[in-house]
């Protein structure tokens, strides 16, 4: 077998090593199909196996309550962006949305194409470094929906607790932390996560969306724009992301293997642990800028003496294994990207080369 790496990037992500090889196995011939999945037709058996495996898999391990829809989509985290507000929001009304990075201001611009955007809450004055009291929101009772993104790849923060909305819908942009933790998804009316990080290869989407949101959607749009659209056709209102699906399937399967969400859980909270441990007991060569109850499990950022010796650093990380260090281009630093993929004796083998490297640079 190839030598592989320890892969830190944000996304496109690691996948689990026994997935790949389990996609490796099926290539030539699905299921004695004769047929690749990425060939099978999408309407096809087989296909059609794979589509409610990985529906009843997020059902179960996720633990989605009934009167909710799941919704296989295509681009992106992005399109939501817009595809939400073009549902849900018109001219005069307005949807609440917590600033807590480049994402949500992503999805911020998006909303005011189609309504008026009430920004609750906001970590923009201390440049993105913690997520705003979800107690002290300024969310307004007339809100079409609140938005928030529930973990932050290039800031490094995330939500450890999520805002009580009432009877307005709580809507999460989840592309980064999806399945990494328990989570009562009773409490969201909507949510919405880019496969690539944590389920997946990247061209699908997920979307769990409640009935009662579902049914205030707009009907005026086009047919691809419409979730009512895929919600009616399955997801297979057209040619989907099959090879996409499939994946997510088999990383599905392999969360239950490891004895699902909760086990899960158990072991990012050990690497997180490890990872910011070193970072804090060695606070003369690694600071963290996020403030502590703030900090992403998923993506740990951290900053060194001199960009220099950050330049160094990734550079010798390379050499010794370690890929995607280098933190995003709008922030710097080094940035630590460990989904649920990533095994805890990939965090050790880091922690390792840091101390290392601090001894010998410090």
């Amino acid at each position: 077998m190839a030598k592989r790496i320890w892969n830190f990037n944000a996304g496109p992500a690691t996948l689990p090593l026994s997935v790949l090889e389990k996609i490796k196995a099926d290539i030539p011939s699905y299921n004695n199909s004769g047929m690749a999945v990425m060939e099978l037709s999408h309407r096809a058996k087989d296909y059609a196996d794979i589509h409610a495996q990985a529906k009843a898999l997020l059902t179960e391990l996720f633990n989605i309550p009934d009167g909710y829809n799941i919704l296989f989509l295509q681009g992106g985290a992005s399109t939501q962006f817009f595809m939400i507000p073009m549902n849900l929001l018109a001219q005069g009304k307005s949807a609440d949305y917590v600033n807590t990075g480049t994402w949500s201001k992503k999805a911020i611009k998006e909303a005011k194409l189609f309504g008026d955007v009430n920004i609750a809450g906001s970590s923009e004055d201390k440049n993105f470094t913690y997520i705003p009291d979800v107690s002290g929101l300024s969310l307004n009772s007339a809100s079409e929906y609140v938005h928030i993104t529930s973990n932050n790849t290039i800031a490094g923060t995330q939500f450890k607790k999520f805002p009580e909305t009432g009877s307005v819908p709580l809507i999460a942009d989840m592309s980064s932390d999806i399945m990494s933790k328990k989570l009562d998804v009773s409490k969201f009316s909507m949510i919405y996560a880019g496969a690539q990080k944590n389920m997946g290869p990247a061209g699908v989407t997920l979307v769990i969306m409640k009935d009662d949101l579902l049914a205030k959607c707009k009907q005026d749009l086009p047919s691809m724009l419409k979730y009512d659209t895929h919600v009616q056709k399955d997801s297979l209102f057209n040619t989907g992301p099959t090879f996409s699906i499939y994946v997510v399937k088999l990383v599905l399967e392999w969360i239950k293997e490891c004895g699902g969400v909760e086990a899960i859980e158990k072991e990012n909270n050990k690497k997180a642990d490890l990872l910011y441990g070193v970072i804090d007991d060695n606070p003369d060569f690694f600071k963290c800028p996020i403030e502590v109850n703030s900090r992403s499990f998923m993506n740990a950022v951290f900053r060194l003496p001199t960009e220099d010796l950050e330049k160094q650093f990734i550079a010798e990380a390379a050499e010794a294994g370690f890929g995607g260090t280098k933190g995003h281009r709008s922030v710097g630093g080094i940035r630590i990207s460990m989904y649920n993929a990533m095994p805890y004796k990939g965090i050790k083998a880091l922690t390792d080369f840091m101390l290392k490297f601090a001894k010998n640079n410090g």
